[in-house]
């Protein structure tokens, strides 16, 4: 129940009472120790001055100058030393009264003279009053004397004591409390800033916006800092997302377009069969490439949802390459695709992975060659070892210029090169999503001496 309602708190709260809570329980156990101490301190003075009263005593009515007792009670009565309502027993061996001072203000048993007479000394209580029993030599006799007193004064210093304690340990709880209140304050003033920042960020326009780190160094400011960053990838996949329906809006109307305008144009026109048959053709490849850049959005869509990541399974690279030879080879006649493996080593390049979505990965790569190449010409190198495998994918066509490189991967980026040729641009931002959800790395160079290469790596655990 009480840790239900502590959950419910605010932190401020929680820190507070925690705070408090240690603080006060360490001054009270303080004050619990201090004033125990001083209890037993003063009860080993008291036991010391009654110690004194009764050997002083002894002395004075057995000692070599005896005095008689009326003049050692009046002697008791008299003097300043006198504790409060002090007195002094003497006992002989029979349990008789030898001696007392005059008040009896406690009663003595049997079974405490013998207990007395067995340990030599000892201290007792009775009630508020305190005594002490020693035995005395006299003679061949021994004597039990017995000294009590009311310890008012120390009594009154405890008491004393007691209420100064308890009066301290309240105002310090009072005043840990108020600097713990404001301390936690002091300590959760960043989250409260981090609070507000967050409060700003209504929506997507605003994701600019950032938390302040603070020092940088301590738990607040690595929290803000990995804020910040969660931040920077939501604003990059909303930039991404916006710019992909942006993009595919673009897209996809055009076909859309062409193929609308084609038939509504053989719809009005009385054309000759061979014509009709031309813009047949014509619509079929348009709608050809529409499929082919949904099929690639839908390809897309899957990874970024890592449904595809259930589908691992160990599987032969070399084998998806020759499989999207032969593909292209039956598509064209024309098309030509060299595959060379690694002559230094004896085991097929397998790693695990989505044989589906390799095969779109290889497919882009090989038709981009072939689409780029003059003479329809790609050549595909595997190396391996122990660790991963490097694949190639070679061509001769033009160039890409280096500062077109780095956003060659980008969704409907297109280089200089690829003005005249059919296309989307989608074929390589969904290859290198492909082998990044392998764990791989994409990488191209293009130069005039060697062509354009793609290189992808993939590791073999």
């Amino acid at each position: 129940m009480l840790y239900c309602i502590f959950e419910t708190m605010t932190i401020r709260t929680q820190l507070t009472l925690l705070f408090s809570s240690i603080v006060s329980s360490l001054l009270i156990v303080f004050c619990i120790i201090i004033y125990f101490e001083s209890e037993y301190n003063r009860q080993e003075e008291f036991t010391i001055r009654l110690r004194e009263e009764a050997m002083t005593s002894a002395e004075i009515l057995f000692g070599k100058e005896e005095i008689s007792p009326d003049l050692l009670k009046l002697l008791d009565k008299n003097q300043m030393t006198v504790l409060d309502q002090e007195e002094i027993v003497v006992y002989n061996s029979k349990n008789q009264i030898e001696y007392e001072s005059g008040t009896d203000y406690m009663e003595i048993k049997p079974e405490m003279l013998d207990k007395i007479r067995q340990l030599k000394e000892l201290y007792f209580e009775d009630k508020n009053r305190e005594a002490i029993g020693l035995v005395f030599k006299k003679g061949k006799q021994d004597l039990i004397i017995i000294a009590s007193a009311l310890d008012k004064y120390g009594f009154s210093k405890q008491r004393n004591l007691g209420i100064m304690l308890s009066f301290g340990v309240f105002l310090m709880a009072m005043i840990v409390c108020l600097a713990g209140w404001f301390f936690a304050g002091k300590s959760l003033t960043p989250i409260q800033k981090i609070i507000k920042s967050v409060d700003k960020i209504g929506g997507a326009s605003q994701l600019d916006l950032r938390l302040d780190e603070g020092n940088q160094t301590d738990e607040i400011a690595q929290l803000a800092q990995r804020f910040n960053k969660m931040l920077d990838r939501l604003e990059k996949a909303f930039r991404l997302q916006r710019s992909f329906v942006s993009h595919a809006s673009h897209e996809l109307r055009t076909p859309l377009t062409a193929i609308t305008g084609q038939i509504q144009v053989s719809l009005l026109a009385n054309d000759n069969p061979q014509e009709l048959k031309l813009m047949i053709q014509s619509v079929l490849e348009d709608v050809q490439q529409l499929n082919h850049l949904t099929n690639n959005l839908l390809d897309m869509t899957n990874i970024d949802s890592d449904d595809s990541q259930t589908n691992f399974k160990q599987i032969n690279v070399a084998e998806i390459a020759f499989q999207v030879r032969d593909i292209l080879l039956k598509k064209n006649a024309k098309n030509q695709v060299i595959i060379q493996l690694d002559e230094q080593s004896d085991t097929f390049p397998e790693v695990r992975g989505n044989e589906a979505l390799l095969y779109t990965a290889f497919l882009n790569l090989m038709e981009n060659g072939i689409k780029f190449s003059e003479n329809q010409l790609v050549k595909v190198n595997f190396k391996v070892n122990s660790k991963e495998i490097l694949i190639t994918f070679q061509n001769g066509g033009s160039i890409i210029p280096t500062n077109e490189l780095s956003a060659i991967f980008e969704s409907f980026r297109r280089g200089s090169n690829a003005r005249n040729i059919k296309g989307y641009g989608v074929g390589l931002s969904l290859t290198q999503k492909i082998i990044n959800l392998h764990k791989g790395k994409t990488s191209v160079q293009s130069s005039e001496n060697e062509g354009t290469t793609f290189t992808i790596i993939l590791p073999i655990k």
